[in-house]
């Protein structure tokens, strides 16, 4: 009894030890990832701040058109004077609201066109020629018609968009839905479900990482369609101050915008992407 007393009590202590021995290994991991986090970051800040001398002494230099391509104080300086005289908030919030209404509106109506394909494969099949000629159709063609359609103003502009993400999240999340594993529908049907049970339980859930990685392609297409349309019919946006600097040579302003267009692109993207981790954390 003693003997086997004492196996347990070593085989207690062994698996502590095993216990330590891992939490301490997974405690220098996690460390090791950090280190690795910083480094990436340093080094993209690094790769940044060193572009920008590069390009500011360019411009003072001569050693590029300052004319054409400026230099980050001179554009600093202008949005600066921008900013402080009211008119650059008015451009940007114009861009952003139009961009996010196409964002949310072209990722809802493609899904729910693609849950109804998917709901009708008799209609799929009708329509599957169709798709594949809107989606290789260039969109920017259908702008002049929009014009037409909705007016020269903000409708115009949000259906330029939407011609844009609507296809691509149809076709993506179409292809989720008929890529799901059917052993789960026919558990499903087994138990007496029906096709709306099927798709709420097992089709929609599963094509979440596929919903969600749409939303992040859409981000970009957004913004395309958004610019696109200022291009044609805005007096407003940040679009429209590319084509207004443009026509009266003030590359600064043009580049200065593009600038913008950047990093609220990117503010936007890490906005969905923080949401996908979120959700999928949460799953």
């Amino acid at each position: 009894m003693k003997d086997e007393a004492a196996k347990q009590i070593g085989a207690i202590a062994q698996a502590g030890h095993t216990a330590q021995l891992a939490e301490k290994e997974h405690g220098r991991f996690r460390k090791n990832a950090r280190r690795i986090t910083w480094i990436v970051r340093l080094s993209q800040l690094l790769i940044l701040v060193v572009f920008m001398i590069w390009w500011e002494l360019a411009g003072r230099l001569q050693w590029i058109d300052p004319l054409l391509f400026s230099y980050p104080s001179r554009i600093a300086a202008l949005l600066y004077s921008k900013a402080i005289d009211g008119s650059l908030l008015i451009h940007l919030e114009v861009t952003i609201w139009e961009t996010i209404v196409g964002f949310v509106l072209g990722t809802l109506f493609g899904t729910a066109a693609a849950a109804l394909i998917w709901w009708s494969p008799f209609l799929s099949r009708v329509l599957d020629p169709y798709i594949v000629v809107l989606n290789s159709l260039p969109k920017v063609a259908l702008g002049p018609l929009f014009i037409v359609a909705f007016g020269a103003g903000q409708f115009a502009i949000i259906a330029t968009t939407l011609s844009l993400t609507v296809i691509i999240t149809l076709l993506v999340v179409s292809n989720s839905f008929k890529e799901v594993d059917p052993n789960y529908s026919k558990v499903i049907r087994i138990f007496g479900g029906t096709r709306g049970h099927i798709f709420q339980k097992v089709i929609l859930p599963a094509s979440y990482p596929t919903i969600l990685s749409t939303l992040k392609v859409n981000v970009g297409l957004s913004w395309v369609g958004v610019i696109v349309g200022e291009f044609l019919v805005s007096k407003e946006g940040l679009g429209y101050l590319i084509i207004y600097g443009f026509q009266v040579f003030n590359f600064t302003l043009v580049i200065g915008s593009v600038i913008l267009i950047a990093i609220a692109a990117a503010v936007m993207y890490q906005g969905v992407a923080f949401l996908e981790r979120k959700l999928m954390g949460k799953r």
